[in-house]
């Protein structure tokens, strides 16, 4: 890679890195705001593994992006749940 295409891939994480917080940030969406974290966290694993750091990338991917990710969609499916008034564990469409 050229020290040019270099610099120009850098320049575009940052506006990513960049947007996705103040998209996340300004979001009044629960949903869509756990989707920019995801995100977040997937683009950041890119800006570690552009600054030589593969082990922190590697941990950003998994913990920051997939798991912390996870756990998000769980907690938001549940709130939905809640506010619906359907009982916890149960699937839209399910039951009787």
């Amino acid at each position: 890679m050229t020290a040019a295409a270099g610099w120009i891939l850098d320049g575009v994480v940052v506006v990513l890195l960049v947007g996705l917080a103040l998209r996340l940030l300004t979001t009044r969406d629960l949903f869509e705001a756990i989707v920019m974290f995801v995100a977040y966290g997937l683009v950041l694993a890119l800006a570690w593994m552009r600054v030589g750091a593969a082990d922190l990338a590697l941990a950003e991917a998994a913990l920051g992006a997939g798991v912390t990710g996870a756990l998000f969609l769980n907690a938001w499916r549940r709130l939905s749940e809640r506010a619906r008034g359907a009982p916890p564990g149960t699937a839209e469409g399910e039951g009787s």
